[in-house]
C-alpha cells in the first residue's frame, strides 16, 4: 500500500509532468528502477512539489535554474515543459536561462538554450 506522500507526490507529479509522460515512465519500471521510482515520487514530489512554501511556478523556475548548473540537458527538458505546464511563461523560461548563463557559465547556458528552443519549437 503506497503511503500518504507517495499518493501526494504522484499527484503533484502527474500535475507538473502530465499523465502521459508519468505513465511512460512508469510503464518502464523494472526491478532494478523501481525502489527509484518510488523514493523519486515519494520524496521529491511528495515531500518537496506537494509543499505550500513556494508556488509551483516557482519551484519550475527554481529546478531549471538547478539543472542547467548540474548540466542534466535530459531532467532540463522535462522541467521545461513542466514549467509551461506550471504556467510559467516564455519571458519567466528566458530569463532564467540568461540568469543561469552568467552564474553557471556560457557554455551551460548555450545548451539549455538549444534544449529551451526544442520544447518551445514543440509547443508551437
Amino acid at each position: 500500500m503506497a503511503s500518504e506522500m507517495y499518493e501526494r507526490g504522484m499527484q503533484a507529479r502527474r500535475d507538473v509532468l502530465g499523465d502521459e509522460y508519468v505513465d511512460n515512465a512508469l510503464r518502464s519500471v523494472d526491478k532494478l528502477t523501481k525502489p527509484f521510482q518510488e523514493l523519486a515520487t515519494e520524496y521529491c514530489w511528495g515531500a518537496i512539489w506537494a509543499r505550500d512554501g513556494l508556488a509551483r511556478p516557482t519551484r519550475s523556475l527554481v529546478n531549471i535554474g538547478m539543472l542547467i548548473a548540474l548540466g542534466r540537458s535530459a531532467e532540463l527538458e522535462v522541467h521545461i515543459r513542466g514549467a509551461l505546464r506550471n504556467g510559467c511563461t516564455f519571458e519567466e523560461v528566458q530569463e532564467v536561462l540568461l540568469q543561469a548563463a552568467v552564474y553557471c557559465g556560457v557554455p551551460a547556458g548555450s545548451e539549455a538554450f538549444r534544449v529551451a528552443r526544442r520544447v518551445f519549437a514543440d509547443q508551437a
